[in-house]
């Protein structure tokens, strides 16, 4: 008998699968934009359809209603559907809404199909956990990382994009005709970049029905996901506020610039949209407990900075990069947490910490236009400050997996 002197055993975990993160980047970033994108185009859509802007406001309304109902809806099927036919299903039914979109006559059909696209169009978080769990723990937070940055720069720049495209062709609707085949050419390559079945397909399969119900159980079950869900829910509330009122303080006297200006804020801070990649590494080496507070801290300094110099442009620039900064590292941080409870369930714990975000970002966003028309700029940072304040208390205690 031949001895090998191998040392410590390390066959017991297997090996992390090959995740291709470029395709998987690249996919979530444009099938983003799809919920982004419209927004420059409502005074547009306004004039062309000849309804009043506060009309063609329910477009961007429908797209957040539609993103709400997908994640509900659709994210959890990825723990027990087949990813590949589930994946071009989803890019077929977006890539035809969007079509539709393109051509509506009147604003109801345009209504409706934003609802539909934006239905379909959740494969961002179906991506995610999917490339987490095939990335494994000592990568998963770079990963996620990863894909994170090209949501962000997704959703950031594809009102810049879209806005641009159609002032070239004279139509909003060219922007809807783009889209669309972006969509439809990930039929080509984001398919191939999944595994054919979850990580979860030898398991029993659970019914539909029962899934759906089962998600409020796993907030009981799992107080990583209750700290994650609160924190993610409290730092992106903390996020729309700023954002939503930063639009009328650039505007109010005496800084008075107008909607171009405004959007160039969101260009000036793709530097701190980049720089928060590095989270995930951080999360990796550190955690995710001390890479979340580290991030509120960054929200509530961004936050200081803009509320002490409320006229200055350059003040401002700064303190937004800094919450932009904050918001996407804690957001990294937190999915990096939910997502380490088990491959089985990802896609489920996903949608929870999710729908819990995306309702603090629509809290946010509610109350911001009130806030500030009713109590000035100092109000909005204040609420923002408390949003953040109050994440920061979500993890004061020591997390347990269950």
């Amino acid at each position: 008998m031949t001895l090998h002197p191998s040392g410590p055993r390390t066959a017991q975990r297997p090996a992390p699968a090959p995740v291709n993160v470029l395709a998987l980047t690249v996919a979530g970033s444009v099938t983003v934009a799809n919920i982004y994108f419209p927004q420059p185009l409502l005074a547009a859509v306004a004039r062309g359809l000849a309804v009043s802007e506060r009309t063609a406001g329910l477009v961007a309304s429908a797209a957040q209603i539609g993103y709400a109902l997908g994640l509900l809806l659709l994210v959890p099927l990825a723990d027990t559907a087949r990813l590949r036919p589930l994946t071009r299903a989803l890019l077929l039914a977006t890539s035809a809404a969007l079509l539709v979109a393109a051509a509506a006559p009147n604003i109801a059909t345009l209504v409706l199909a934003t609802l539909a696209l934006s239905t379909t169009t959740v494969l961002p978080q179906i991506l995610t956990p999917v490339a987490a769990g095939l990335a494994g723990p000592e990568r998963r937070g770079r990963v996620v990382g990863v894909i994170g940055l090209g949501l962000t720069l997704g959703s950031t720049l594809s009102r810049t994009v879209s806005g641009a495209v159609s002032d070239a062709s004279g139509s909003w609707r060219t922007a809807y005709v783009v889209a669309a085949a972006a969509t439809a050419a990930l039929l080509w390559v984001l398919p191939r970049a999944l595994p054919e079945r979850p990580a979860s397909a030898g398991r029993p399969r659970v019914p539909y029905g029962r899934m759906l119900a089962g998600l409020p159980r796993l907030l009981g079950s799992y107080r990583v996901l209750r700290t994650a869900a609160l924190r993610g829910a409290c730092v992106f509330a903390a996020y729309s506020v700023f954002w939503a009122a930063l639009v009328f303080h650039l505007a109010a006297p005496p800084l008075g610039y107008g909607p171009g200006a405004a959007g160039l804020f969101g260009l000036l801070t793709v530097p701190a949209a980049l720089a928060s990649a590095y989270a995930g590494p951080l999360t990796d080496r550190y955690g995710a407990g001390p890479v979340g507070r580290w991030a509120l801290a960054c929200v509530g300094f961004g936050l200081a900075v803009a509320g002490l110099a409320p006229v200055s442009p350059v003040a401002l620039v700064v303190g937004a990069g800094l919450v932009v900064l904050g918001t996407s590292s804690c957001q990294v941080a937190n999915q990096s947490r939910v997502l380490g409870l088990g491959r089985e369930v990802a896609a489920r714990v996903n949608t929870v910490f999710m729908l819990a975000t995306f309702a603090g970002g629509a809290l946010g966003s509610l109350t911001a236009a009130w806030l500030y028309g009713a109590y000035g700029w100092t109000a909005v940072v204040l609420a923002a400050a408390g949003f953040t304040a109050l994440g920061l208390l979500a993890g004061a205690g020591r997390p347990r997996v269950a």
